[in-house]
C-alpha cells in the first residue's frame, strides 16, 4: 500500500471520529485555535522531517510516495499534523468532561476479562495463514482486543439498561449497569475507538475480508440495537452471539488468504457450535430478569430447561465437528468434556430455579482460559509440524 492510500484511510477516520465526538460528544471547538495548532504543527513537520531525512535517519521508496515534497519531505508526511489538528481538539473536548470513575465504568462494560476471547481467534488464525507477524496482525489484534469489545457489550449494555437493573448478577465482572448519563459517552468511546482499526483493514484487505469484517461489525451492532435487537429473537440471538466470536477467526483467515478446506470449515463448524451452546446455556440464568423486562430470547421464549438441553446438544455437537477436522485437531474434541461436565447438571433446571445456573457459569470465565490455553498448545504443535 501507498502512503498516499495509508493517508486517506487515516484522514478518513479522523474525520468520521471527529464528526462521531461533535454529533454523540455535544463537543464544542474553537476552530480558530486548532487552524494555529494546525499552522504550528505543519511547520515543525516541515521543519524536522528535512532535518531528519537529510542526516539519512529514513527514507523513502520512490514508488511508495506520489513525488511531491516540500523540500525533502514528501506530501504525504503533512497528512499526520492535518489528522492531529482535525480530531484531537474535538475528542478532548468530548471526553474532557469525564470523571476517572466514568473511565472505569466504561472500561468495565467492555468486559476486560474476556478481550482474549475475540482477539485471539483473530490473531491464531491470521499468524497461521501466514506465519507472519505484520502491521495488520498488530493491528487486527489490538482492534479485536479492546475497541471491538467496547462497541459489542458497551452497546449491549446501553440497550439492556433496563434488564440489568434487575439483574444482581450484573456490575461485576459478568458486566456493568451504565448510568443512563453515560450511555452516550460509552456510544462515543466505542464509536471513536472502532474506526481507525476498522478503516485501516478495510483498506489493506481484500473484497472478501472486507465484507466478513462489515458483517462481523454488523453483527455486534444488530444484537443488541432496534429494530432489529436479534438479542430478542430466539434462536437468532444465540446464531449472532456466536458468530461475534468465530467472526474475528473467519476476518482473520481471510486477510490471510487462508485455503478454505473442508477439515478448516469443520473446525469453525465446531467453534461456532461451542458458542451457540455457551450463548443459549448464559441466558438460561437470565431468564427471570429478561421476563421481568419484557426481553424476549431462547430461554424465555423455550424455557429454562429445554434451553440448557439445547446447548449441552450442541457441545456434543462441537466435539464431533471437530473430530472431522485434520490431526491435531481431533484432540480439541477432549476440551468440550468440562463444558459438559458444567452445564449436564442443569439438565432438568426449571424456569423458576434459572438463576441457580449462574453457578455453572461462572466456570466458563475460568474454563474459556483453560481452553484457550490447551488450543495454543494444539496449535504450537501444528505449526510446528508443518
Amino acid at each position: 500500500m501507498s502512503y498516499a492510500a495509508l493517508d486517506l484511510v487515516m484522514l478518513g477516520a479522523a474525520a468520521l471520529i471527529a464528526l462521531v465526538a461533535v454529533v454523540f460528544g455535544r463537543a464544542r471547538v474553537s476552530w480558530a485555535a486548532a487552524g494555529l495548532a494546525l499552522a504550528v504543527l505543519l511547520v515543525a513537520t516541515g521543519v524536522f522531517d528535512n532535518l531528519m531525512i537529510a542526516v539519512g535517519l529514513f527514507h523513502y521508496a520512490p514508488h511508495s510516495v506520489l513525488g511531491v515534497a516540500v523540500g525533502r519531505a514528501p506530501l504525504e508526511d503533512f497528512a499526520y499534523p492535518l489528522a492531529t489538528a482535525l480530531m484531537l481538539p474535538v475528542v478532548w473536548e468530548a471526553v474532557g468532561r469525564w470523571q476517572p470513575a466514568d473511565v472505569r465504568t466504561v472500561i468495565a462494560s467492555s468486559r476486560p476479562i474476556s478481550w482474549v476471547n475475540t482477539a485471539y481467534p483473530f490473531a491464531a488464525a491470521y499468524l497461521l495463514s501466514t506465519t507472519n507477524i505484520s502491521v495488520t496482525f498488530v493491528v487486527g489484534t489490538l482492534f479485536f482486543l479492546v475497541p471491538y469489545n467496547l462497541l459489542m457489550y458497551g452497546i449491549n449494555d446501553v440497550f439492556d439498561y433496563e434488564s440489568d437493573l434487575r439483574n444482581p448478577r450484573k456490575g461485576g465482572v459478568e458486566g456493568a449497569v451504565l448510568p443512563k448519563r453515560l450511555h452516550r459517552p460509552v456510544i462515543l468511546a466505542a464509536t471513536l475507538s472502532t474506526l481507525p482499526g476498522m478503516l485501516y483493514l478495510l483498506a489493506v484487505g481484500s473484497w472478501l475480508s472486507g465484507l466478513l469484517l462489515v458483517l462481523c461489525v454488523l453483527g455486534v451492532l444488530i444484537y443488541s440495537t432496534p429494530p432489529l435487537r436479534t438479542k430478542e429473537r430466539p434462536v437468532a440471538d444465540s446464531i449472532t452471539s456466536s458468530l461475534h466470536f468465530v467472526g474475528p477467526a473467519i476476518v482473520g483467515l481471510a486477510l490471510g488468504d487462508a485455503a478454505w478446506t473442508p477439515q478448516l470449515l469443520a473446525l469453525l463448524a465446531a467453534f461456532f457450535l461451542w458458542g451457540y451452546a455457551s450463548h443459549a446455556f448464559g441466558a438460561v440464568q437470565d431468564v427471570l430478569a429478561d421476563r421481568a423486562a419484557g426481553i424476549s430470547s431462547t430461554a424465555t421464549v423455550w424455557g429454562a430447561r429445554v434451553t440448557a438441553r439445547i446447548a449441552i446438544v450442541a457441545y456434543a455437537l462441537a466435539g464431533v465437528a471437530v473430530l472431522l477436522s485434520g490431526w491435531p485437531g481431533p484432540l480439541a474434541a477432549i476440551l468440550v468434556i468440562p463444558y459438559l461436565l458444567v452445564v449436564a447438571p442443569h439438565w432438568n433446571v426449571t424456569d423458576e430455579r434459572s438463576p441457580e445456573a449462574n453457578r455453572g457459569w461462572k466456570w466458563f470465565l475460568w474454563l474459556n482460559q483453560l481452553t484457550g490455553f490447551g488450543v495454543t498448545l494444539l496449535l504450537i504443535w501444528w505449526a510446528l509440524g508443518r
